[in-house]
């Protein structure tokens, strides 16, 4: 939802020190008093903060003659290529350096029109170009939801950078209230997502920063549809949605289609949606997403009024056939879960607000437990830590049936460990495992009733 930024080009990876739609340490910004990347106290255990400081930096990649939807000549109907520019904000596990000052991000998300996009800053706990630490580490691609900004999802990025994790989240600039906006969406999401892997891939592993054969993608709403297409899933629009896109240009890319491998990320060991799009237009057909093969975690409200709960994730759990997959539920939750807490800018106008806020659920409940369960299925699906799968695996179906009498004398927040008879969900604290449930179905068993 901001305005696109204007950049200079080049065909390399650029540092950018200072971005007008994204500043570090903008003085005098009021933001939230503790970055959303640091969970309260009623998080389940996972999703704490790692052991290592944290940097981000901004790099600026380009896509080279790509299809431009929003571009296309109204007399002729021809869709125009150009070099797709796009920002890349970096976090990334840094050499701690001694009163670094903490950056605080600024972006802006477009308000209910007439008024113009609405601005707001997010403390954070990187520190901007921070020297990174030496090794191996997995790469995350993040896809944001459509409109969205990366500034929003600091409470994923930041907290995963401290885990061990570089994650690279895209600055999609959508064109959101363009009629256009929407096919230019679909049909970017997954390339952009897809380029990105393949790019910080090579060049971060040239210089000892990651594992090129450890890469896991995660995605928020229209990010959701991006990753799931990204890590595997075909696409098979039905003919109402192909003819959304100008000169045909989807055909491309889908089943059969001559440019199909570009929507594919390489080394993909797992991917992540949050209230994914994409089952309410028909995206993947009846047999598209069979095709990913990937572990997959689905996270989701029974109550999204946007892109559908039951044509929405818990339809892609099924037809994800020949994936391992997980599908966890805020029961009466909403859309809203991928952005994190609403920044004080944001209060005034309803509008603003729902962009970041859940109806029912704590927005600082959500992250906690979506970072715990994040978490425990990377770890143990991205780094091969199998002693995690206790936090994904036989778990009650409904968190609200789990048991445990906790010895009195042990901590008022201590965590079940889910054994020796408890049932409550393992990293979860008395009387919170609440309101969740989860599915798991393994490769080519029938889906979860």
């Amino acid at each position: 939802m901001h305005r696109p930024l204007r950049l200079i080009a080049s065909g390399l990876i650029l540092l950018i020190p200072a971005l007008a739609a994204w500043s570090a340490n903008t003085p005098g910004a009021t933001a939230n008093p503790t970055p959303p990347s640091n969970p309260g106290v009623d998080a389940p255990e996972l999703a704490k903060l790692g052991n290592h400081a944290v940097g981000v930096r901004t790099l600026e990649l380009v896509d080279r003659n790509q299809y431009h939807v929003v571009a296309v000549d109204p007399k002729t109907g021809s869709v125009p290529k150009q070099d797709r520019k796009l920002t890349v904000d970096l976090w990334y596990p840094a050499v701690a350096a001694k009163n670094a000052q903490s950056t605080i991000y600024s972006a802006q998300l477009d308000s209910e029109p007439p008024r113009p996009p609405a601005a707001f800053t997010v403390p954070g706990i990187a520190v901007r170009n921070a020297q990174m630490v030496a090794g191996r580490f997995p790469l995350v691609i993040v896809a944001h939801g459509y409109g969205n900004v990366t500034a929003g999802m600091t409470w994923l990025t930041e907290n995963l950078a401290s885990k061990g994790y570089v994650v690279a989240a895209i600055r999609h600039e959508d064109y959101y209230f363009n009629p256009l906006g929407f096919p230019h969406a679909l049909l970017r999401r997954p390339l952009d997502i897809s380029f990105v892997a393949r790019e910080l891939r090579q060049s971060l592993a040239a210089a000892g920063h990651v594992d090129p054969e450890r890469i896991a993608l995660i995605g928020y709403s229209m990010g959701g549809y991006g990753v799931l297409t990204a890590g595997g899933a075909t696409l098979e629009p039905p003919a109402p949605l192909a003819a959304q896109f100008p000169g045909g240009v989807i055909r491309d890319y889908v089943r059969g289609g001559p440019a199909r491998d570009q929507m594919r990320a390489p080394a993909v060991k797992a991917v992540v949606a949050i209230a994914p799009a994409g089952g309410q237009f028909g995206a993947w057909g009846a047999t598209g997403l069979a095709d990913l093969t990937a572990p997959l975690f689905l996270i989701a409200g029974d109550r999204d009024r946007t892109v559908d709960y039951k044509s929405g994730a818990r339809a892609f759990f099924d037809a994800a056939s020949n994936s391992n997959r997980y599908l966890l539920t805020f029961r009466e939750g909403g859309h809203a879960l991928g952005l994190g807490p609403v920044p004080a800018q944001m209060r005034g106008q309803l509008w603003d607000q729902d962009w970041f806020e859940d109806p029912v659920w704590r927005k600082d409940r959500i992250i906690g437990i979506s970072l715990h369960m994040i978490t425990a299925f990377l770890d143990r699906y991205v780094k091969d830590e199998a002693s995690r799968s206790a936090y994904l695996d036989g778990l009650v179906e409904d968190s609200s049936q789990g048991v445990w009498t906790p010895d009195p004398k042990s901590p008022w927040a201590a965590y079940s460990q889910g054994s020796g008879g408890v049932t409550v969900w393992k990293g979860f604290q008395r009387r919170h495992a609440e309101g969740l449930t989860l599915l798991h179905s393994t490769a080519g068993t029938a889906p979860a009733r």
